[in-house]
């Protein structure tokens, strides 16, 4: 190859890895509106997260497997959001026949849940397993009590950007916290 050659080369290289320094996060696609029953009792609707950028996960209270890790993980990264009062944390239950308000406030209870900030959900399964399957793609709410175990983040305008597994990828939760933080910054993005 010519010298001249390398030049134009050597030139796009140096402009693609300039722009690549903070590279924004993938706009998958949008949650749609939902309503359910948050742990207080009080009916929960996604409306009143627009505007603020949340983390979803799906669990159930006597799961005897990875539930209590990725609550604990879910406890850390509320800690590590205290700062950032627009972020919201939201815990679906994948066992709304047994996880009532009081059982998901007795479990929020035992994450040290701060009211206001990690809302878990329950509700009819219908209405989970809708949510869970075609909002999130995330799988089943049938009964069978099998899960996803990813966190999912979500922008201000419900619009999915992340996908983290905490039970299986180490730094899972660094990441999450990172992309959070590059949600925080972006300004208004819409697809």
């Amino acid at each position: 190859m010519s010298s001249h050659h390398c030049l134009p080369l050597a030139l796009l290289l140096g402009t693609l890895t300039s722009c690549s320094h903070q590279p924004s996060l993938p706009v998958y696609w949008q949650i749609p509106p939902f309503q359910l029953t948050a742990q207080t009792g009080q009916p929960f609707d996604s409306k009143t997260l627009a505007g603020d950028i949340w983390v979803a996960d799906f669990i159930y209270t006597s799961c005897p497997g990875p539930c209590p890790r990725m609550s604990s993980q879910m406890r850390g990264v509320q800690a590590a959001i205290a700062a950032l009062p627009d972020v919201k944390l939201l815990s679906f239950t994948v066992d709304p026949q047994n996880d009532t308000p009081a059982t998901l406030a007795a479990y929020a209870t035992r994450y040290r849940a701060e009211p206001g900030r990690w809302f878990f959900l329950t509700g009819a399964q219908s209405t989970l397993q809708d949510l869970c399957r075609n909002g999130f793609k995330l799988g089943n709410v049938d009964g069978s009590m099998t899960h996803s175990t990813r966190f999912v983040l979500v922008d201000r305008h419900s619009r999915v950007r992340g996908f983290y597994n905490p039970t299986t990828e180490d730094g899972a939760v660094t990441h999450l916290l990172r992309d959070i933080h590059a949600l925080e910054k972006e300004t208004d993005v819409r697809s």
